[in-house]
């Protein structure tokens, strides 16, 4: 009897000592799955910064500047780099696709320089604003885009650094500064829904902006770039708060009223939260709805994207592909609005 218990007892010891070692090589695999991951987060990032720029050499000289003094803002949102947008899909009103994105983000650049140098007279630009305010990719986040797009997300956000710190560094030629602050969209999150926790270290664009702001700084360039650790920025100029928000918190826009329903109530209840901060927003700057909007108190970007399948199988209106950019000066605030229009058919082929 005493043998028989003896056998019992080692049999459930190695059963214990077998679920116990189960557990641990469970667990160590969970590490090491974690590790890689970790691993490989940070071989992406070192080949981001380590990669060779070679930035071609596409400059304007810059006039004498006189008379007063203003900053040029240039909005920079909704590019949605590597979508693909089919012009037979949307009866031949835009196309876009990785050619076609470059020559519009060369055009952005060129006419940023050129508008405000040929048609503003008599006031001294002391610098250059870019806020960036989301959606630099379009990502990946629904099942049609992962078929559709140039490439996948991270490999997009590789390709893209060299025509961006190409255009950054082409205008801090022609700048006294450059200045870019940035927020996410949310096209480029890693979770198919949206968090709340986390959610700009979730983002692509905060990786995106992160890298470009550390190989600037390898490179010896001035361009300053802040990427914020939160959705929404307060930049102040000339003691005026721009609020810098993407707008996807803002519900609605396919009605009658378009965006401005949404807008309004987005506006009201952001402004309320500042203001119960104790830093009032003077303006609101936005994109995400694909469209020019210069309203009091609030200025929302276009889209380098232009036109595409979802606005048009919505019924939405047609808007040419472009960005806004206005002068503000210490005395009036945001004074002359300059929309930026990019689309280009004949140029682009298409």
């Amino acid at each position: 009897m005493g043998v028989t218990q003896d056998i019992e007892f080692e049999e459930r010891l190695q059963q214990e000592v077998t679920r116990e070692t189960q557990r641990l090589r469970a667990q160590l695999n969970e590490a090491t799955e974690e590790k890689k991951a970790m691993q490989e987060l940070l071989d992406f990032y070192n080949a981001a910064r380590e990669a060779p720029i070679s930035p071609p050499r596409w400059v304007r000289e810059a006039k004498k500047k006189s008379g007063h003094v203003g900053i040029v803002v240039a909005q920079l949102t909704d590019t949605h780099f590597d979508e693909v947008v089919q012009p037979a899909e949307v009866m031949g009103y835009n196309a876009y696709n990785r050619d076609i994105a470059r020559r519009r983000l060369r055009t952005w650049s060129e006419k940023v320089v050129t508008l405000p140098r040929d048609y503003v007279r008599g006031l001294s630009i002391e610098g250059l604003f870019v806020p960036a305010t989301g959606d630099i990719f379009t990502g990946d986040i629904h099942p049609e885009l992962k078929e559709s797009n140039e490439t996948k997300l991270l490999a997009s956000v590789l390709e893209w650094m060299e025509p961006m710190i190409t255009v950054l560094e082409s205008l801090e030629k022609e700048y006294p500064s450059v200045y870019v602050a940035a927020v996410v969209g949310n096209h480029g999150r890693l979770s198919m829904k949206p968090v709340f926790k986390g959610r700009v270290h979730d983002n692509v664009e905060w990786l995106y902006w992160s890298v470009i702001r550390d190989r600037l700084a390898d490179r010896g360039s001035k361009v300053q770039v802040d990427v914020s650790t939160s959705p929404d920025l307060a930049v102040p100029i000339y003691g005026r708060t721009h609020l810098l928000t993407h707008g996807d918190q803002f519900r609605g826009g396919t009605g009658i009223s378009g965006a401005y329903a949404p807008l309004a109530l987005g506006q009201h209840r952001k402004n309320v939260r500042q203001i119960a901060m104790g830093d009032p927003m003077q303006l609101m700057v936005m994109g995400h709805f694909h469209q020019l909007l210069d309203l009091p108190g609030i200025v929302m970007g276009g889209s380098m994207k232009g036109y595409d399948e979802y606005a048009f199988n919505l019924n939405l209106r047609p808007e040419l592909a472009g960005q806004m950019m206005w002068i503000t000066t210490p005395e009036r605030g945001k004074t002359i609005t300059i929309p930026v229009i990019l689309q280009d058919r004949e140029a682009e082929g298409w």
